[in-house]
């Protein structure tokens, strides 16, 4: 895949690359489709082990919507009678941020700049987010009368609590990265030119761990946000017997007691 998204895969990481540094990485139909299936093949493929998701350029990670283009979609759909345009919730960033919190295997959200609307929603759907200290967030949907999407009625509040995520959402401001880490935004905040190496040592380190293990560490997560005590002890006791039959448990194990740095197989 090449244009608007980059993708690469190397050692177990697939790296996807939002490539529209000119327009701050904003998300027209053409980078949506090949986000989608860069996302949906890094999910697929039994090699990759971790994602990274990051962008080109240094002032921008995403800024959601193109609103350009959105303009003329709309005027396209008032002339035709139609609602096309909203149906790119359903047909991209819902089979995106589905692919980025469902898939078995943890993604790093390398957060280079600001991230608004869609892209705010992006990286919130990554399990962890490494940012530069020059990035700002923005939720944004209200600033142009939407409501969320791209997932972030789900995650928002679930990392920084609902009283704070309708804060967010209905008096959208820039959220600088010192703030994003206290609210628990940013996991990690390092300096902007360290950006692109720090995101990739991360999502690197995870695609050199135990993979079924971080599976299961994903699953169990959403899962007990919406059930019960009970039901997430039965859940953890169903994951932890997976991830104990791993290969990559043995190996663990093994290399403990031999005091030695485990090699895992990811499997």
């Amino acid at each position: 895949m090449a244009g608007t998204v980059l993708y690469e895969v190397s050692d177990g990481l697939a790296t996807i690359t939002l490539n529209r540094p000119e327009a701050m990485n904003a998300l027209n139909i053409a980078t949506k489709v090949a986000l989608r299936d860069a996302v949906r093949s890094a999910a697929d493929d039994d090699t990759v082990r971790a994602v990274l998701l990051t962008a080109a350029g240094d002032r921008a990670f995403c800024v959601g919507q193109d609103l350009k283009e959105h303009i003329g979609l709309l005027a396209a759909d008032r002339e035709a009678g139609t609602g096309v345009t909203m149906s790119t919730v359903q047909e991209h960033f819902n089979p995106i941020v589905r692919a980025l919190t469902e898939m078995p295997k943890p993604v790093v959200a390398g957060v280079n700049g600001v991230a608004a609307g869609a892209g705010f929603g992006f990286a919130l759907a990554a399990d962890y987010r490494v940012v530069a200290d020059t990035a700002a967030f923005n939720t944004s949907f209200a600033g142009v009368a939407l409501t969320a999407d791209s997932g972030v009625s789900w995650t928002l509040p679930r990392v920084v609590g609902p009283g704070r995520a309708a804060d967010l959402l209905l008096f959208p401001r820039s959220i600088k990265a010192q703030e994003a880490y206290e609210l628990g935004i940013a996991n990690r905040l390092v300096p902007t030119e360290s950006l692109r190496g720090e995101a990739e040592k991360a999502a690197r380190m995870l695609a050199a761990g135990p993979t079924v293990a971080y599976g299961a560490i994903k699953e169990a997560l959403a899962f007990g946000l919406s059930h019960s005590l009970a039901e997430t002890l039965e859940k953890e006791d169903e994951l932890q017997t997976r991830a104990g039959s791993s290969a990559d448990h043995a190996i663990a194990v093994q290399a403990f007691v031999n005091k030695e740095q485990p090699k895992y197989l990811g499997r």
